[in-house]
């Protein structure tokens, strides 16, 4: 492979970017830190009194030590349901974590945010967990300490398709494709959520928790049978009478402990598609340098080369057509060992053979041509695939119109859809319109997305979207005078570049998690590592394709 990537001489712009980077990092790591206390010190204190560690607590003591726990969903629920307090990683912690150098997906209950119940949020990041593992081949652990659905909100948790129930639909799919599946319960487990742990292949639960159908009062008033809590659905009545649970443990620690000597019984091993074909090397670049290269404001030029050099093994990439359909990068590289194909907004301008102009991070006919062709190519030859997004979106106008940019674009839109290989996505800038779309974005089924915090998801920027919803409701008012104008103006504005925040995205799951650029490669690493834990892939079909 060749060698890519410049020892950049940083201006005093790049100062400025890489100033700007920081107080990006530093407010996302102190959001974090705020969303990791879950329901607070008093919450914590409640959870303690009771014998019980906190979810991540759990989490920390389950996986091997110093391994790192691979979260997703972080600031799911980020500045929603104001109405009822603050629900911090929309009261559940999920995440890919190393037991016994296995892989395995944890989905954990936060009791101290609301009890551990169910919102709209909790249930999509539990689903979107249970499909990143059902995808992956790896086992699934659920630690378990829920009040169940929070009902003031029931109409948006319990009927719809990807609501409550699709948690056990998808516990009885993924039992059907052998992938392990184990409960440890360790609070309550009521109502519908008492059916989760009995779908796992083991039930692991503790002295102190309880699970049922319906709990003490609502026994009473249904059939006025007087029972208490541990009688009707405690421990010992699950693993003496019932025989539901398959493991009684003390308190949490021998119940995780439990739980690591089960994955250490199961021989998962499997043929693996996605092997490490050659050592990992270190980029040649400092990681550093990913401040400096971009605008967080995301206006200005920059050549992606410099970025991918500054994530790739040994800072080797094999370009795809090269001098072909520049707005797009394709080519081959290696991330911690792993062969893939990159596909990659170029955000320089590029002038043709014939002096013709082509903007950077938008697409043309001959750019969306080359990368339909090399998506199938890497499905041809079993590669994951690794988008980066910085895109505008397809070019417009009369001469692309003419040039049949929507059937080239809807070219590429079908080999991205159809690609059956595992795709990995990473939203550096801009991901705006149909862009999003052919850059594998969250509809089109990537195994992982994640955001830096300069990253914007929407049908247009902020700008441009203003301009026109401006010009409408203009149009619609008559004669206004010049201050109503630009306070429409930028009301409009304000709340479209609200929308487009990242945040505003990782709260509603439209990323995996907005992460620290330097952390770049680490995450795509391991993203590769859990995909390689797949054993199965299916050959793509395209159906019609335009030519």
């Amino acid at each position: 492979m060749s060698k890519i990537g410049t020892d950049l001489e940083f201006k005093e712009k790049s100062k400025l970017y890489y100033e700007s980077f920081l107080k990006m990092i530093d407010k996302m790591k102190k959001l974090s830190k705020i969303i990791e206390q879950g329901g607070g010190k008093i919450a914590f204190e409640r959870q303690h009194s009771k014998g019980r560690l906190t979810a991540r607590e759990r989490i920390d003591n389950l996986i091997d030590q110093d391994t790192v726990f691979l979260e997703i969903g972080k600031f799911a629920a980020h500045n929603m349901y104001k109405e009822y307090g603050t629900v911090p990683a929309a009261g559940v912690v999920a995440g890919i974590g190393i037991i016994h150098g296995q892989d395995c997906m944890i989905i954990a209950n936060d009791a101290t945010v609301k009890a551990g119940a169910y919102f709209e949020l909790s249930l999509k990041k539990t689903l979107r967990a249970q499909k990143i593992a059902m995808e992956s081949n790896i086992p699934i652990i659920y630690l378990v300490d829920s009040a169940g659905v929070f009902l003031p909100l029931q109409d948006q948790v319990f009927p719809d398709e990807n609501h409550f129930g699709k948690i056990f639909y998808n516990n009885a799919r993924i039992s059907s494709k052998g992938i392990p599946q184990i409960a440890c319960v360790m609070g309550p487990c009521v109502a519908g959520g008492a059916y989760l742990p009995v779908m796992c292949d083991k039930y692991v639960i503790v002295e102190g928790a309880s699970m049922f159908l319906a709990g003490p009062a609502l026994v009473k008033a249904a059939i006025g049978q007087e029972v208490d809590e541990e009688t009707l659905g405690g421990a010992n009545t699950h693993t003496a009478v019932s025989g539901t649970a398959d493991y009684k443990e003390k308190d949490d620690y021998a119940a995780l402990n439990r739980v690591r000597t089960i994955i250490s019984n199961i021989n998962f091993l499997q043929p693996l598609i996605f092997k490490k074909k050659t050592k990992s090397k270190n980029p040649h670049f400092d990681k550093k340098d990913l401040l400096k290269i971009i605008d967080p404001s995301l206006n200005q030029m920059y050549d992606m080369h410099e970025i991918i050099a500054r994530i790739v093994d040994d800072s080797a990439f094999e370009e795809y057509k090269k001098d072909y359909g520049q707005t797009l990068i394709c080519g081959h590289a290696n991330i911690g060992g792993y062969k893939l194909g990159i596909v990659a907004n170029q955000r320089i301008v590029i002038k043709g053979e014939e002096g013709q102009i082509q903007l950077g991070g938008v697409i043309y006919n001959d750019s969306s041509d080359k990368a339909a062709r090399f998506v199938m190519n890497c499905n041809q030859d079993n590669i994951p695939i690794l988008f980066i997004h910085d895109v505008n979106g397809f070019m417009v106008g009369k001469h692309s119109e003419w040039s049949g940019i929507a059937k080239d674009g809807a070219k590429l839109v079908n080999a991205v859809s159809n690609s059956t290989v595992p795709k990995i996505s990473l939203v550096i800038g801009g991901s705006y319109g149909a862009g999003n779309y052919a850059m594998s974005g969250r509809a089109y089924n990537p195994r992982f997305l994640f955001a830096w915090p300069t990253a914007k998801i929407a049908v247009m920027g902020g700008e441009q979207a203003a301009k026109v919803l401006y010009n409408i409701k203009i149009s619609k008012l008559g004669k206004i005078s010049d201050d109503d104008k630009k306070k429409i103006y930028e009301d409009i504005k304000n709340t479209y570049d609200k929308q487009s925040d990242i945040l505003y995205g990782a709260a509603r799951m439209w990323v995996d998690e907005v992460i620290n650029p330097l952390d770049t490669r680490f995450f795509i690493k391991r993203s590769l590592d859990v995909i390689s834990n797949q054993n199965q892939i299916s050959k793509p079909t395209y159906g019609v394709l335009q030519v």
